[in-house]
Protein backbone atom coordinates (compact mmCIF):
# COMPACT_ATOMS: atom_id res chain seq x y z
CA UNK A 1 0.00 0.00 0.00
CA UNK A 2 1.35 3.57 -0.50
CA UNK A 3 0.47 7.34 0.72
CA UNK A 4 1.05 9.58 -1.65
CA UNK A 5 -0.65 10.26 -4.60
CA UNK A 6 3.23 10.16 -6.16
CA UNK A 7 3.40 6.69 -5.98
CA UNK A 8 3.73 4.50 -9.10
CA UNK A 9 0.23 4.61 -10.81
CA UNK A 10 -0.61 1.35 -12.77
CA UNK A 11 -3.99 -0.08 -13.27
CA UNK A 12 -5.35 2.75 -12.19
CA UNK A 13 -8.14 2.63 -14.68
CA UNK A 14 -10.02 0.39 -12.02
CA UNK A 15 -12.63 1.75 -9.98
CA UNK A 16 -10.03 0.42 -6.87
CA UNK A 17 -7.21 1.88 -7.83
CA UNK A 18 -7.19 4.90 -5.79
CA UNK A 19 -7.98 2.55 -2.69
CA UNK A 20 -4.03 2.09 -2.89
CA UNK A 21 -3.43 5.17 -1.75
CA UNK A 22 -3.25 4.96 2.13
CA UNK A 23 -4.60 8.39 2.46
CA UNK A 24 -7.36 8.40 0.51
CA UNK A 25 -8.83 4.66 1.69
CA UNK A 26 -8.49 6.48 5.19
CA UNK A 27 -10.35 9.56 4.47
CA UNK A 28 -12.88 7.35 1.93
CA UNK A 29 -13.70 5.00 4.59
CA UNK A 30 -14.70 7.49 7.24
CA UNK A 31 -16.36 8.99 4.90
CA UNK A 32 -18.52 6.43 4.48
CA UNK A 33 -20.09 6.22 7.90
CA UNK A 34 -20.31 10.00 7.90
CA UNK A 35 -22.20 9.84 4.90
CA UNK A 36 -24.18 7.15 6.92
CA UNK A 37 -24.48 9.35 9.83
CA UNK A 38 -25.89 12.22 7.49
CA UNK A 39 -28.22 9.95 5.65
CA UNK A 40 -30.39 8.62 8.44
CA UNK A 41 -30.33 11.70 10.16
CA UNK A 42 -31.87 12.84 6.56
CA UNK A 43 -34.59 10.53 7.47
CA UNK A 44 -35.11 11.92 11.22
CA UNK A 45 -35.60 15.08 9.85
CA UNK A 46 -37.54 14.48 7.33
CA UNK A 47 -40.33 12.32 9.15
CA UNK A 48 -39.95 14.12 12.63
CA UNK A 49 -41.68 17.01 10.48
CA UNK A 50 -43.96 14.20 8.90
CA UNK A 51 -45.25 14.40 12.07
CA UNK A 52 -45.06 17.25 13.52
CA UNK A 53 -47.49 18.73 9.88
CA UNK A 54 -49.35 17.43 7.50
CA UNK A 55 -47.81 20.07 5.05
CA UNK A 56 -46.39 19.03 1.57
CA UNK A 57 -44.04 22.29 2.11
CA UNK A 58 -42.99 21.87 5.25
CA UNK A 59 -41.76 18.22 4.56
CA UNK A 60 -39.86 19.13 0.96
CA UNK A 61 -38.46 22.37 3.04
CA UNK A 62 -36.27 19.82 5.37
CA UNK A 63 -34.23 18.83 2.15
CA UNK A 64 -34.45 22.74 1.35
CA UNK A 65 -32.94 23.84 4.44
CA UNK A 66 -30.20 21.45 4.22
CA UNK A 67 -29.11 22.25 0.61
CA UNK A 68 -29.56 25.84 0.01
CA UNK A 69 -26.85 26.60 2.34
CA UNK A 70 -24.40 25.67 -0.24
CA UNK A 71 -26.16 28.04 -2.90
CA UNK A 72 -25.65 30.88 -0.96
CA UNK A 73 -22.56 30.40 0.82
CA UNK A 74 -20.62 28.09 -1.91
CA UNK A 75 -18.33 30.72 -3.76
CA UNK A 76 -16.99 31.84 -0.16
CA UNK A 77 -16.20 28.44 0.31
CA UNK A 78 -14.85 27.72 -2.77
CA UNK A 79 -12.82 30.94 -2.42
CA UNK A 80 -11.24 30.03 1.31
CA UNK A 81 -10.86 26.54 -0.11
CA UNK A 82 -7.96 27.43 -2.66
CA UNK A 83 -6.63 30.32 -0.06
CA UNK A 84 -5.93 27.93 3.09
CA UNK A 85 -5.30 24.53 3.79
CA UNK A 86 -8.14 22.46 2.12
CA UNK A 87 -7.71 19.84 5.35
CA UNK A 88 -7.93 22.55 8.28
CA UNK A 89 -10.87 24.11 6.05
CA UNK A 90 -12.52 20.78 6.22
CA UNK A 91 -12.11 20.43 9.80
CA UNK A 92 -13.44 23.46 10.53
CA UNK A 93 -16.70 22.77 8.42
CA UNK A 94 -17.08 19.72 9.99
CA UNK A 95 -16.98 20.94 13.51
CA UNK A 96 -19.86 23.37 12.43
CA UNK A 97 -22.01 20.46 11.42
CA UNK A 98 -21.35 18.49 14.30
CA UNK A 99 -22.26 21.80 16.64
CA UNK A 100 -25.74 21.45 14.68
CA UNK A 101 -26.21 17.73 15.15
CA UNK A 102 -25.18 18.42 18.59
CA UNK A 103 -27.63 20.88 19.11
CA UNK A 104 -30.41 18.94 17.59
CA UNK A 105 -29.84 15.95 19.72
CA UNK A 106 -29.84 17.98 22.69
CA UNK A 107 -33.02 19.75 21.76
CA UNK A 108 -34.98 17.01 20.57
CA UNK A 109 -33.84 15.22 24.28
CA UNK A 110 -35.96 17.72 26.27
CA UNK A 111 -38.73 17.85 23.72
CA UNK A 112 -38.39 21.74 22.28
CA UNK A 113 -38.25 20.46 18.72
CA UNK A 114 -40.54 22.54 16.20
CA UNK A 115 -40.79 22.63 12.67
CA UNK A 116 -38.86 26.21 12.93
CA UNK A 117 -36.32 25.03 15.21
CA UNK A 118 -36.03 21.83 12.92
CA UNK A 119 -35.09 23.93 9.76
CA UNK A 120 -32.83 26.17 11.65
CA UNK A 121 -30.39 23.51 12.54
CA UNK A 122 -31.45 21.51 9.53
CA UNK A 123 -30.02 24.85 7.57
CA UNK A 124 -26.82 24.91 10.31
CA UNK A 125 -26.16 21.12 9.61
CA UNK A 126 -26.17 22.23 5.55
CA UNK A 127 -23.75 25.12 6.23
CA UNK A 128 -21.20 23.03 7.86
CA UNK A 129 -21.25 20.64 5.12
CA UNK A 130 -21.40 23.82 2.38
CA UNK A 131 -18.39 25.20 3.51
CA UNK A 132 -16.41 21.58 3.32
CA UNK A 133 -17.60 20.75 -0.21
CA UNK A 134 -15.35 22.57 -2.37
CA UNK A 135 -12.05 21.48 0.07
CA UNK A 136 -13.28 18.29 0.59
CA UNK A 137 -13.92 17.61 -3.12
CA UNK A 138 -10.74 19.92 -4.28
CA UNK A 139 -8.48 18.01 -2.32
CA UNK A 140 -9.43 14.66 -3.68
CA UNK A 141 -6.79 15.52 -6.56
CA UNK A 142 -3.73 15.94 -3.73
CA UNK A 143 -4.38 12.37 -2.26
CA UNK A 144 -4.34 10.79 -6.15
CA UNK A 145 -2.62 10.91 -9.38
CA UNK A 146 -4.50 12.70 -12.08
CA UNK A 147 -5.02 9.69 -13.83
CA UNK A 148 -6.79 7.73 -11.07
CA UNK A 149 -8.69 10.97 -10.57
CA UNK A 150 -12.00 10.04 -12.21
CA UNK A 151 -12.26 6.63 -10.72
CA UNK A 152 -12.14 8.58 -7.46
CA UNK A 153 -14.60 10.77 -7.86
CA UNK A 154 -16.70 7.85 -8.76
CA UNK A 155 -15.42 5.78 -5.46
CA UNK A 156 -16.79 8.84 -3.61
CA UNK A 157 -20.38 9.21 -5.02
CA UNK A 158 -19.88 4.97 -4.31
CA UNK A 159 -19.25 5.68 -0.61
CA UNK A 160 -22.03 8.22 -0.27
CA UNK A 161 -24.36 5.63 -1.88
CA UNK A 162 -23.43 2.73 -0.32
CA UNK A 163 -24.58 4.56 2.81
CA UNK A 164 -27.65 5.82 0.78
CA UNK A 165 -28.19 2.06 0.54
CA UNK A 166 -28.30 1.19 4.16
CA UNK A 167 -28.62 4.40 6.11
CA UNK A 168 -32.00 5.56 5.11
CA UNK A 169 -33.14 1.86 5.34
CA UNK A 170 -31.25 1.61 9.41
CA UNK A 171 -32.67 5.57 9.80
CA UNK A 172 -36.10 4.38 9.32
CA UNK A 173 -35.67 0.95 11.77
CA UNK A 174 -34.16 3.68 14.01
CA UNK A 175 -36.94 6.12 14.06
CA UNK A 176 -39.39 3.57 14.25
CA UNK A 177 -37.63 1.97 17.47
CA UNK A 178 -36.23 5.01 18.94
CA UNK A 179 -37.26 8.10 17.61
CA UNK A 180 -35.42 10.84 15.83
CA UNK A 181 -33.44 11.92 18.09
CA UNK A 182 -31.31 8.87 17.76
CA UNK A 183 -30.79 9.28 14.51
CA UNK A 184 -29.46 12.58 15.35
CA UNK A 185 -27.11 11.67 17.88
CA UNK A 186 -25.49 9.15 15.85
CA UNK A 187 -24.99 11.64 13.39
CA UNK A 188 -22.75 13.04 15.32
CA UNK A 189 -20.80 10.07 16.34
CA UNK A 190 -20.55 9.66 12.96
CA UNK A 191 -18.56 12.90 12.48
CA UNK A 192 -15.65 11.99 14.47
CA UNK A 193 -13.58 8.81 12.41
CA UNK A 194 -13.68 11.68 9.54
CA UNK A 195 -12.11 14.28 11.32
CA UNK A 196 -9.10 11.73 13.01
CA UNK A 197 -8.88 10.46 9.69
CA UNK A 198 -8.14 13.87 8.30
CA UNK A 199 -6.14 14.84 11.74
CA UNK A 200 -3.78 11.74 10.12
CA UNK A 201 -3.56 13.34 6.94
CA UNK A 202 -0.46 14.92 6.56
CA UNK A 203 -0.57 16.94 3.50
CA UNK A 204 2.02 18.28 1.60
CA UNK A 205 1.31 22.03 0.53
CA UNK A 206 3.72 24.28 -2.08
CA UNK A 207 3.37 27.65 -0.78
CA UNK A 208 3.06 30.62 -3.46
CA UNK A 209 5.58 32.83 -4.04
CA UNK A 210 2.62 35.49 -4.70
CA UNK A 211 0.46 37.22 -1.75
CA UNK A 212 -2.19 35.06 -0.73
CA UNK A 213 -5.44 36.94 -2.27
CA UNK A 214 -8.20 38.90 -0.22
CA UNK A 215 -11.18 36.77 0.03
CA UNK A 216 -13.51 39.53 -1.85
CA UNK A 217 -10.82 39.68 -4.57
CA UNK A 218 -10.40 35.72 -4.98
CA UNK A 219 -14.37 35.10 -5.30
CA UNK A 220 -13.81 37.70 -8.18
CA UNK A 221 -11.44 36.09 -9.79
CA UNK A 222 -13.48 32.73 -9.78
CA UNK A 223 -16.68 34.17 -11.02
CA UNK A 224 -14.46 35.86 -13.63
CA UNK A 225 -12.83 32.48 -14.39
CA UNK A 226 -16.12 30.72 -14.55
CA UNK A 227 -17.46 33.45 -17.35
CA UNK A 228 -15.13 33.08 -19.39
CA UNK A 229 -14.54 29.36 -19.63
CA UNK A 230 -16.98 27.71 -22.00
CA UNK A 231 -16.86 24.66 -20.86
CA UNK A 232 -17.38 24.99 -17.01
CA UNK A 233 -20.65 27.41 -17.71
CA UNK A 234 -22.17 24.53 -19.83
CA UNK A 235 -21.82 21.62 -17.12
CA UNK A 236 -22.86 24.72 -14.17
CA UNK A 237 -26.11 25.28 -16.23
CA UNK A 238 -26.73 21.65 -17.33
CA UNK A 239 -26.79 21.00 -13.61
CA UNK A 240 -28.95 23.58 -12.20
CA UNK A 241 -32.06 22.55 -14.42
CA UNK A 242 -31.56 18.95 -14.07
CA UNK A 243 -31.07 19.34 -10.37
CA UNK A 244 -34.17 21.62 -10.24
CA UNK A 245 -36.33 18.91 -12.88
CA UNK A 246 -34.97 16.10 -11.06
CA UNK A 247 -35.63 17.29 -7.45
CA UNK A 248 -39.15 15.83 -7.14
CA UNK A 249 -38.54 12.24 -6.21
CA UNK A 250 -36.39 13.09 -3.45
CA UNK A 251 -37.84 15.82 -1.94
CA UNK A 252 -41.51 13.89 -2.36
CA UNK A 253 -40.07 10.46 -1.41
CA UNK A 254 -41.44 10.69 2.36
CA UNK A 255 -44.94 11.78 1.21
CA UNK A 256 -44.78 8.73 -1.90
CA UNK A 257 -44.06 6.05 1.01
CA UNK A 258 -46.98 8.07 3.23
CA UNK A 259 -49.66 8.88 0.70
CA UNK A 260 -49.51 6.98 -2.27
CA UNK A 261 -48.35 3.43 -0.86
CA UNK A 262 -49.66 3.66 2.93
CA UNK A 263 -46.54 3.06 4.50
CA UNK A 264 -44.77 4.39 7.32
CA UNK A 265 -40.99 5.09 8.37
CA UNK A 266 -39.46 1.78 7.79
CA UNK A 267 -41.33 1.78 4.30
CA UNK A 268 -39.50 5.26 3.91
CA UNK A 269 -36.65 4.00 4.43
CA UNK A 270 -36.78 0.98 2.42
CA UNK A 271 -37.78 3.13 -0.72
CA UNK A 272 -34.38 5.63 -0.25
CA UNK A 273 -32.08 1.54 0.26
CA UNK A 274 -33.51 1.19 -3.34
CA UNK A 275 -32.67 4.44 -4.85
CA UNK A 276 -29.57 4.02 -3.20
CA UNK A 277 -28.66 0.59 -4.25
CA UNK A 278 -29.21 1.47 -8.34
CA UNK A 279 -27.26 4.49 -6.99
CA UNK A 280 -24.59 2.08 -6.04
CA UNK A 281 -24.73 -0.02 -9.67
CA UNK A 282 -24.64 3.12 -11.31
CA UNK A 283 -21.49 4.35 -9.56
CA UNK A 284 -19.65 0.46 -10.71
CA UNK A 285 -20.30 1.38 -13.79
CA UNK A 286 -19.48 4.68 -14.49
CA UNK A 287 -16.04 3.63 -15.61
CA UNK A 288 -17.56 1.39 -18.61
CA UNK A 289 -19.78 4.53 -19.52
CA UNK A 290 -17.26 6.81 -19.93
CA UNK A 291 -15.18 4.34 -22.29
CA UNK A 292 -18.24 3.42 -24.57
CA UNK A 293 -20.63 6.74 -24.84
CA UNK A 294 -19.47 10.08 -24.86
CA UNK A 295 -20.73 12.46 -21.84
CA UNK A 296 -23.30 13.93 -23.62
CA UNK A 297 -24.34 10.70 -25.04
CA UNK A 298 -24.70 9.20 -21.61
CA UNK A 299 -26.44 12.12 -20.25
CA UNK A 300 -29.05 11.85 -23.01
CA UNK A 301 -29.93 8.47 -22.20
CA UNK A 302 -29.58 8.88 -18.12
CA UNK A 303 -32.61 11.71 -18.24
CA UNK A 304 -34.32 9.34 -20.67
CA UNK A 305 -34.42 6.70 -18.42
CA UNK A 306 -35.19 8.60 -15.11
CA UNK A 307 -38.27 9.94 -17.03
CA UNK A 308 -39.67 7.02 -17.31
CA UNK A 309 -38.49 6.25 -13.56
CA UNK A 310 -40.10 8.97 -12.14
CA UNK A 311 -43.62 8.16 -14.08
CA UNK A 312 -43.80 4.71 -12.80
CA UNK A 313 -43.18 6.04 -9.34
CA UNK A 314 -46.11 8.04 -9.94
CA UNK A 315 -48.68 5.44 -11.34
CA UNK A 316 -47.62 2.93 -8.88
CA UNK A 317 -49.44 1.53 -5.86
CA UNK A 318 -47.29 -1.21 -4.82
CA UNK A 319 -43.67 -1.21 -2.76
CA UNK A 320 -42.26 -3.72 -5.20
CA UNK A 321 -42.55 -2.12 -8.25
CA UNK A 322 -42.33 1.62 -7.01
CA UNK A 323 -38.85 0.04 -5.74
CA UNK A 324 -37.46 -1.38 -8.56
CA UNK A 325 -37.85 1.96 -10.30
CA UNK A 326 -36.23 3.85 -7.71
CA UNK A 327 -33.42 1.12 -8.14
CA UNK A 328 -33.09 2.84 -11.94
CA UNK A 329 -33.71 6.19 -11.36
CA UNK A 330 -30.97 6.09 -8.35
CA UNK A 331 -28.44 4.14 -10.87
CA UNK A 332 -28.91 6.88 -13.97
CA UNK A 333 -29.41 9.67 -11.22
CA UNK A 334 -25.73 8.70 -9.96
CA UNK A 335 -24.30 8.82 -13.51
CA UNK A 336 -25.73 12.11 -14.54
CA UNK A 337 -24.39 13.41 -11.10
CA UNK A 338 -20.67 12.11 -11.51
CA UNK A 339 -20.25 13.03 -15.30
CA UNK A 340 -21.43 16.28 -13.96
CA UNK A 341 -18.88 16.32 -11.36
CA UNK A 342 -15.74 14.62 -13.60
CA UNK A 343 -16.55 17.25 -16.36
CA UNK A 344 -16.02 19.92 -13.51
CA UNK A 345 -13.23 18.66 -11.94
CA UNK A 346 -11.48 17.87 -15.23
CA UNK A 347 -11.94 21.62 -16.44
CA UNK A 348 -10.70 23.69 -13.73
CA UNK A 349 -6.90 24.06 -13.19
CA UNK A 350 -5.68 23.58 -9.85
CA UNK A 351 -5.72 27.49 -8.20
CA UNK A 352 -9.49 27.66 -9.14
CA UNK A 353 -10.78 24.06 -8.55
CA UNK A 354 -12.40 25.17 -5.12
CA UNK A 355 -13.89 27.91 -6.62
CA UNK A 356 -15.08 26.32 -9.54
CA UNK A 357 -16.64 23.16 -8.12
CA UNK A 358 -18.31 25.47 -5.43
CA UNK A 359 -20.03 27.05 -8.34
CA UNK A 360 -20.87 23.31 -9.66
CA UNK A 361 -22.15 22.64 -5.97
CA UNK A 362 -24.42 25.88 -5.90
CA UNK A 363 -25.64 24.80 -9.37
CA UNK A 364 -26.48 21.42 -7.70
CA UNK A 365 -27.69 22.04 -4.53
CA UNK A 366 -29.71 25.40 -5.61
CA UNK A 367 -31.56 23.51 -8.51
CA UNK A 368 -32.22 20.49 -5.41
CA UNK A 369 -33.25 23.38 -2.99
CA UNK A 370 -35.59 25.54 -5.75
CA UNK A 371 -36.59 22.83 -7.38
CA UNK A 372 -37.38 20.79 -3.75
CA UNK A 373 -39.42 23.95 -2.92
CA UNK A 374 -41.30 24.27 -5.82
CA UNK A 375 -42.17 20.57 -6.34
CA UNK A 376 -43.64 20.87 -2.12
CA UNK A 377 -45.60 23.55 -3.48
CA UNK A 378 -47.70 22.32 -6.29
CA UNK A 379 -48.07 18.94 -4.69
CA UNK A 380 -50.26 21.22 -1.78
CA UNK A 381 -52.05 22.13 -4.87
CA UNK A 382 -52.42 18.94 -7.37
CA UNK A 383 -51.15 16.04 -5.14
CA UNK A 384 -48.28 13.55 -4.94
CA UNK A 385 -48.68 11.54 -8.26
CA UNK A 386 -49.51 14.56 -10.51
CA UNK A 387 -46.56 16.42 -9.43
CA UNK A 388 -44.17 13.33 -10.66
CA UNK A 389 -45.56 12.98 -13.65
CA UNK A 390 -45.47 16.62 -14.18
CA UNK A 391 -41.17 16.42 -13.48
CA UNK A 392 -40.89 13.05 -15.83
CA UNK A 393 -42.48 15.14 -18.44
CA UNK A 394 -39.88 18.38 -17.97
CA UNK A 395 -37.12 15.36 -17.48
CA UNK A 396 -38.23 13.56 -21.01
CA UNK A 397 -37.22 17.12 -22.57
CA UNK A 398 -34.22 17.58 -20.75
CA UNK A 399 -32.25 16.14 -23.90
CA UNK A 400 -32.67 18.78 -26.03
CA UNK A 401 -30.26 20.80 -24.38
CA UNK A 402 -27.62 18.97 -25.71
CA UNK A 403 -28.41 20.56 -29.01
CA UNK A 404 -27.34 24.49 -27.40
CA UNK A 405 -25.27 23.12 -24.06
CA UNK A 406 -23.62 20.28 -25.60
CA UNK A 407 -21.28 18.50 -22.85
CA UNK A 408 -17.75 19.33 -23.14
CA UNK A 409 -15.68 16.15 -24.62
CA UNK A 410 -12.76 16.18 -21.99
CA UNK A 411 -10.69 13.43 -21.24
CA UNK A 412 -8.23 14.68 -18.67
CA UNK A 413 -7.23 17.53 -16.44
CA UNK A 414 -5.25 20.36 -17.67
CA UNK A 415 -2.06 20.31 -16.19
CA UNK A 416 -0.73 23.71 -14.40
CA UNK A 417 2.08 25.13 -16.53
CA UNK A 418 5.96 26.01 -14.86
CA UNK A 419 5.55 29.01 -13.05
CA UNK A 420 7.45 32.28 -15.09
CA UNK A 421 9.75 34.28 -14.12
CA UNK A 422 9.19 37.99 -13.40
CA UNK A 423 10.02 40.10 -16.45
CA UNK A 424 13.01 42.39 -15.64
CA UNK A 425 12.01 46.34 -14.78
CA UNK A 426 13.46 49.38 -14.00
CA UNK A 427 10.49 51.24 -12.60
CA UNK A 428 10.63 50.59 -9.26
CA UNK A 429 7.32 49.26 -8.65
CA UNK A 430 4.96 47.70 -5.51
CA UNK A 431 2.44 45.11 -6.02
CA UNK A 432 -0.06 47.58 -5.66
CA UNK A 433 1.37 49.52 -8.43
CA UNK A 434 -1.37 49.58 -11.45
CA UNK A 435 -3.24 49.52 -13.70
CA UNK A 436 -1.28 47.77 -16.21
CA UNK A 437 -1.20 47.89 -19.56
CA UNK A 438 0.07 45.48 -21.80
CA UNK A 439 0.13 45.29 -25.28
CA UNK A 440 1.97 42.62 -27.63
CA UNK A 441 2.69 43.43 -31.22
CA UNK A 442 2.70 40.64 -33.42
CA UNK A 443 3.53 40.77 -37.46
CA UNK A 444 1.49 38.48 -39.24
CA UNK A 445 1.16 37.25 -42.79
CA UNK A 446 -1.32 39.13 -44.71
CA UNK A 447 -3.07 35.79 -45.92
CA UNK A 448 -2.82 34.02 -42.58
CA UNK A 449 -5.01 36.77 -40.76
CA UNK A 450 -8.17 35.43 -40.37
CA UNK A 451 -6.58 32.34 -38.98
CA UNK A 452 -4.29 34.35 -36.33
CA UNK A 453 -7.68 35.76 -35.47
CA UNK A 454 -9.74 32.82 -34.86
CA UNK A 455 -6.80 31.52 -32.51
CA UNK A 456 -6.56 35.10 -30.52
CA UNK A 457 -9.96 34.63 -29.54
CA UNK A 458 -9.23 31.79 -27.48
CA UNK A 459 -6.20 33.54 -26.26
CA UNK A 460 -8.86 36.62 -25.31
CA UNK A 461 -11.08 33.87 -23.22
CA UNK A 462 -7.89 31.93 -21.19
CA UNK A 463 -6.19 36.01 -20.23
CA UNK A 464 -9.53 37.29 -19.58
CA UNK A 465 -10.64 34.15 -16.87
CA UNK A 466 -6.84 34.56 -15.88
CA UNK A 467 -7.19 37.76 -14.84
CA UNK A 468 -7.02 40.04 -17.35
CA UNK A 469 -9.89 43.07 -18.67
CA UNK A 470 -10.41 45.34 -21.48
CA UNK A 471 -8.94 42.87 -23.85
CA UNK A 472 -8.99 44.13 -27.50
CA UNK A 473 -6.77 42.88 -30.74
CA UNK A 474 -6.69 45.37 -33.30
CA UNK A 475 -4.98 45.75 -36.99
CA UNK A 476 -3.09 49.01 -38.23
CA UNK A 477 -5.01 50.24 -40.91
CA UNK A 478 -1.40 51.47 -42.92
CA UNK A 479 0.70 48.82 -42.36
CA UNK A 480 -2.07 45.51 -42.16
CA UNK A 481 0.65 43.23 -41.57
CA UNK A 482 0.88 44.73 -37.70
CA UNK A 483 -1.46 43.51 -34.93
CA UNK A 484 -1.48 44.76 -31.88
CA UNK A 485 -3.08 42.75 -28.65
CA UNK A 486 -3.79 44.88 -25.37
CA UNK A 487 -5.29 43.92 -22.12
CA UNK A 488 -5.65 45.22 -18.56
CA UNK A 489 -4.45 44.15 -15.49
CA UNK A 490 -5.64 46.47 -11.68
CA UNK A 491 -1.89 45.80 -10.30
CA UNK A 492 1.48 44.69 -11.15
CA UNK A 493 0.61 41.85 -8.65
CA UNK A 494 -2.90 40.80 -10.19
CA UNK A 495 -0.34 40.97 -13.85
CA UNK A 496 2.36 38.29 -12.08
CA UNK A 497 -0.69 36.22 -10.86
CA UNK A 498 -2.26 36.37 -14.67
CA UNK A 499 0.61 35.13 -16.36
CA UNK A 500 1.05 32.29 -13.78
CA UNK A 501 -2.06 30.83 -13.68
CA UNK A 502 -1.75 29.06 -17.19
CA UNK A 503 -2.09 25.57 -17.78
CA UNK A 504 -0.18 23.61 -20.51
CA UNK A 505 -3.38 24.20 -22.73
CA UNK A 506 -3.07 27.18 -22.34
CA UNK A 507 0.34 28.28 -23.11
CA UNK A 508 0.41 26.28 -25.81
CA UNK A 509 -2.01 28.79 -27.36
CA UNK A 510 0.58 31.53 -26.37
CA UNK A 511 2.76 29.93 -28.45
CA UNK A 512 0.04 29.30 -31.16
CA UNK A 513 -0.51 32.51 -31.86
CA UNK A 514 3.73 33.59 -31.50
CA UNK A 515 3.65 30.90 -34.52
CA UNK A 516 1.90 33.55 -36.76
CA UNK A 517 4.60 36.19 -36.34
CA UNK A 518 7.11 37.33 -38.85
CA UNK A 519 10.04 38.94 -39.19
CA UNK A 520 13.58 39.07 -38.24
CA UNK A 521 12.38 40.35 -34.37
CA UNK A 522 10.05 38.20 -31.53
CA UNK A 523 7.09 39.71 -31.30
CA UNK A 524 7.23 42.90 -28.94
CA UNK A 525 5.89 42.86 -25.72
CA UNK A 526 4.82 46.44 -23.95
CA UNK A 527 4.24 46.30 -20.00
CA UNK A 528 3.07 50.34 -19.04
CA UNK A 529 1.33 51.70 -15.99
CA UNK A 530 -1.65 53.79 -17.10
CA UNK A 531 -0.98 55.99 -13.39
CA UNK A 532 2.39 56.35 -12.92
CA UNK A 533 2.55 59.36 -10.42
CA UNK A 534 1.44 57.64 -7.17
CA UNK A 535 1.68 53.95 -8.60
CA UNK A 536 5.29 53.70 -7.60
CA UNK A 537 7.70 53.81 -4.80
CA UNK A 538 9.81 57.71 -5.47
CA UNK A 539 12.12 57.10 -2.60
CA UNK A 540 12.25 54.69 0.62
Amino acid sequence: MTDSATAPSSNVDGISAPLRYATFRRIWLASLLSNLGILMQGVGAAWAMTEMTSSADKVALVQTALLLPIMFIAMPAGAIADMYDRRIVTLVALSIALCGATALTALDWVGLTTPGSLLVLCFVVGSGMALMGPAWQSSVSEQVPSEALPAAIALNGISYNIARSFGPAIGGIVVATAGAMATFAINALLYLPLIVALFLWKRAAEPSRLPRERLSRAIVSGVRYIVNSPSIKIVVARTMITGIVGSAIQALMPLVARDLLGGGAQTYGILLGAFGVGAVIGALNIGEIRRRMSSEAAVRACTLSMSFAIAAVALSHRAVITAAALVLAGAVWTIVWTLFNIGMQLSAPRWVAGRSLAAWQAAFSGGLAIGSWGWGRLTDAVGVDITLLVSAALMLLLPLLGKWLRMPPITERGEDAEMLADPKVRLRLTYRSGPLVVEIEYRVASEKARAFHKVMQDVQLYRQRNGAYGWSISRDIADPELWTERYHCPTWLDYLRQRNRSTLSERALDEQAMAFHIGPEPARIRRMLERPFGSVHWKE
